[in-house]
């Protein structure tokens, strides 16, 4: 019998023991790396569901395989499980769905009714879980769960946007402001562009790209702002610089109207959400109705939604960009130099963002050979300060630099006049007044030259060499007073000098110099007016052509210390209401300032007496491109508004 106890015991003590084994929690290691991919990794980064998903699945008895290989009892089962609070299964629910659209993408195509229902079933119960669960986005600020959603909703977003407007255009869609949405299963899908501005004739971009997809070698920093919505930018593939003859349908048998000088940016950036129907939790996740909104993120930084303002996503540079990377400006730039095809004939102003009347304005000049190019990095890092990006707007002015300095100063003003006036008749938009101009090189010649007073001294100087009275005089005037008569302008309050040689330089003598500037061709059109202008002057001064043929200077002329209208210019009376800066390089160490120069200006032709402020940066020519010049502007300009606090919308 005490042996029989003995034996039963010692069973017993053997089961317990197994039991113990079997039951008891085990304790490991990881990393913080590892900690943070567990925490962080989902359906989108790793291909596998969250944690946090995996959580909810095995609450309620089931884990990923099985809601992979069955997914419609899978949902079925978060969807009518009371175990779960709102947010778990919403969340769920909503990662779920990205899963599937996911997989029917990749079986299919973007276009395909499946995977962009199933990008609408990601978006709505993400949209569901951020607005209509009981606690608030901003009770959840903290939490990781909360940004993982927000990303399947933007990314679901952008998918069925995308997706569809590839159905738009296949249905021969023509009007922005009200396309045709191709039929999605029994979904309702309304449109509402009123964020974007658009005239009723607006024409659909050719695509609608999302800005996610790109990068960009050449600019240093992609400049966006977290919020709620997909990143877009609108593109149109047409050439920016396309010259090509103008059609007037409604006089086809006569002179077409001229170009206007002003072309609003081609790949403007977009953000657009999905919105659903409803006012509580059980209508939104039972509507069959949706409505596709897009914005203007420079003008809408925020949206209610629910009855919440909500941060709108934003990215600010990819359009840029994208316009700089398809311009061809490079290549355009040296054949308007050399009098190429396809060169550049007359001054353009491209507007880096869908205009806006409230903001202030920001022109930019390049210099000789060079494009909007040469503000790659200025334009952008400007617009990637926030204050600034709220109360500026900017404009970059593209010209042909082979034109002489009195052609381009007269066309860029009328260029510059005829925009302001298109855009704002009455003149008395904050945009139309406190205009800043930068210039670089050529372009801060220029562009000193539009804050300047021609007074009597150009057309004085050319009395002196070329006697004239009477008829022949007022002929020649009225020939010449658009290009030695001038006075600033007087929307221009600030402007910045950027190696700019305002009396000139001496590379402009060198052989190479010459050489170039030999090779330069003035356009057909201009060369008959300068050469009816040249021939007439020869008439009047018969006795000068013993010093040779009177030759038409051209941009490089200009740009030499030696040349008349350069010396001349350079002590021209600025307005006095102009404040001014000047940046200036330095590429000659251990050369006394005064003496210094970039390589190609010299520190005496760059340097303005009255300059608010002047700053020297140990750098070549291309001195704008500098990260400290860049840090300068953006000082500039913020001091700038100092005197009007507040934002200006």
């Amino acid at each position: 019998m005490r042996a029989r106890l003995l034996v039963s015991l010692s069973s017993l003590l053997c089961a317990a023991a197994l039991l113990a084994g079997c039951a008891g929690v085990k304790v490991g290691s990881i990393s913080p790396a590892e900690y943070l991919a567990q925490r962080r990794g989902d359906v989108l980064t790793t291909g596998r569901l969250s944690t946090s998903a995996e959580e909810v699945l095995r609450v309620i008895g089931s884990d990923a395989d099985l809601c992979r290989k069955d997914g419609q009892a899978c949902r079925n089962a978060l969807a009518d499980s009371s175990g779960l609070s709102d947010e778990q299964r919403l969340s769920a629910l909503s990662e779920v769905w990205l899963q599937v659209a996911l997989a029917a993408e990749k079986g299919g195509t973007a276009t395909d009714a499946t995977a962009i229902e199933a990008w609408f079933e990601t978006a709505r119960h993400a949209y569901a879980y951020l607005f209509f669960t009981a606690r608030k986005p901003r009770d959840r600020a903290f939490e990781d769960r909360q940004t993982q959603v927000r990303d399947y909703y933007n990314y679901a977003v952008q998918q069925a946007i995308t997706g569809l407007y590839h159905g738009i255009r296949r249905n021969g869609s023509r009007s922005a402001a009200q396309p045709e949405v191709p039929k999605i299963g029994d979904w309702r899908i309304e449109t509402d562009v009123s964020g974007l501005r658009l005239p009723a004739d607006t024409p659909l971009p050719d695509e609608l790209i999302p800005a996610a997809s790109l990068t960009f070698s050449g600019l240093r920093n992609t400049y966006r702002r977290d919020g709620f919505g997909a990143e877009l930018v609108a593109a149109d593939n047409k050439r920016t610089d396309d010259e090509a003859p103008r059609v007037d349908t409604a006089n086809p048998t006569g002179r077409n109207p001229p170009r206007p000088p002003y072309r609003e940016m081609p790949f403007p950036a977009v953000t657009a959400l999905l919105l659903f129907d409803g006012t509580s939790l059980a209508e939104v996740l039972g509507t069959r109705t949706l409505r596709i909104a897009a914005y203007d993120p420079y003008r809408t930084a925020n949206v209610q939604l629910a009855g919440q303002e909500v941060p709108l996503a934003a990215n600010f540079t990819s359009g840029y960009g994208l316009w700089l990377a398809r311009s061809d400006f490079a290549l355009q730039a040296l054949r308007s130099l050399f009098g190429g095809r396809d060169g550049l004939t007359e001054p353009r102003i491209y507007l880096m963002q869908p205009y806006d009347p409230n903001r202030r304005t920001v022109i930019m000049l390049h210099g000789l050979a060079s494009s909007p190019e040469a503000w790659i990095n200025v334009a952008n890092e400007v617009l990637g300060d926030e204050t600034l990006r709220r109360r500026y707007q900017i404009w970059q002015v593209y010209y042909p630099t082979n034109a002489p300095l009195p052609i381009n100063n007269f066309a860029i003003r009328e260029a510059v006049t005829q925009t302001l006036t298109h855009f704002d008749p009455t003149g008395k938009a904050p945009a139309s007044n406190n205009i800043t101009l930068i210039g670089h090189s050529m372009g801060g010649v220029l562009s000193r030259l539009m804050v300047s007073s021609s007074e009597d001294k150009l057309w004085d100087a050319l009395l002196a060499s070329y006697p004239m009275q009477g008829a022949q005089q007022r002929r020649m005037e009225e020939k010449l007073a658009p290009y030695l008569r001038f006075e600033p302008l007087p929307q221009v309050s600030d402007a910045i000098f950027i190696a700019s040689p305002h009396r000139g330089t001496d590379f402009a003598n060198n052989r190479i110099s010459r050489w170039v500037a030999n090779l330069i061709t003035l356009p057909v059109a201009m060369l008959g007016q300068l050469s009816d202008i040249s021939r007439e002057l020869v008439r009047i001064a018969p006795t000068r052509q013993d010093q040779g043929t009177l030759r038409i200077p051209n941009s490089i002329d200009n740009l030499s210390d030696r040349d008349p209208f350069v010396r001349l210019s350079s002590g021209l009376p600025m307005n006095p209401r102009v404040r001014f800066h000047s940046i200036i390089g330095n590429d000659t160490p251990g050369v006394t300032q005064a003496l210094s120069s970039d390589g190609i200006v010299p520190y005496a032709s760059a340097h303005l007496d009255g300059a608010a402020s002047e700053l020297v940066i140990p750098s070549a020519h291309s001195v704008q491109e500098n990260p400290l010049a860049i840090l300068e502007i953006r000082r500039i300009l913020r001091e700038q508004l100092r005197a009007e606090p507040g934002p200006a919308r």
